[in-house]
């Protein structure tokens, strides 16, 4: 029988999951995922057989933990302009909320297997909003192209938040969602009774 593991898998790949986040791929050495994992370098390779091995797993659980389940919320919003706050929301809290948008910009485009990743992430995030704003009166012709459009808004205005160093509020992130949204919402008609 074998020894058992030094350490705990999911509790690894959480610490892992938060330095990637915070530094990417290529700024956090196995030094770092050692330090802060508190396992010997044979056992991180024994476990998940490289850095990218582990980098793979932390994006999985991302996805799965922490973007999917918000994507599939975004459905059931009451409209374009709450469903855009509740995915801006979602990369701006958590200590992960960057990793997709890092794994997106950083390794996506020289990596196929993180490409499929946040290719899938980033569908289920137009598909749900394209599915709110088709229940809100967009036709569905347009949905697509408009859905993927405001996806990449929000997106675009996080990781433009994350490299001036700054929270998303304070780089435009909330408000100008809100602005998209407000452009989607339809103006209270005036009153032409005069009543």
């Amino acid at each position: 029988m074998g020894r058992p593991r030094a350490f705990d898998e999911d509790q690894a790949v959480e610490a892992a999951t938060a330095l990637f986040a915070g530094h990417g791929y290529e700024g956090t050495s196995i030094d770092d995922l050692v330090t802060a994992l508190g396992v010997h370098r044979g056992s991180l390779y024994k476990v998940f057989g490289s850095k990218r091995g582990l980098y793979l797993a932390a994006l999985r659980r991302h996805i799965d933990r922490h973007i999917l389940p918000v994507t599939t919320a975004l459905t059931a919003c009451s409209g374009p302009g709450q469903a855009l706050a509740a995915a801006a929301a979602a990369f701006d809290s958590g200590p992960a909320a960057g990793l997709l948008l890092l794994a997106q910009a950083e390794r996506a485009p020289h990596d196929p297997e993180v490409a499929a990743l946040t290719t899938r992430a980033f569908g289920a995030l137009d598909q749900a909003l394209r599915q709110v704003l088709t229940a809100h009166g967009v036709p569905a012709r347009s949905a697509p192209a408009l859905a993927a459009a405001l996806s990449a808004a929000v997106t675009g205005l996080r990781l433009r938040s994350r490299a001036a160093g700054e929270p998303a509020p304070a780089a435009g992130g909330p408000d100008a969602v809100l602005a998209l949204a407000d452009l989607l919402s339809p103006a209270p008609s005036p009153d032409v009774t005069g009543e």
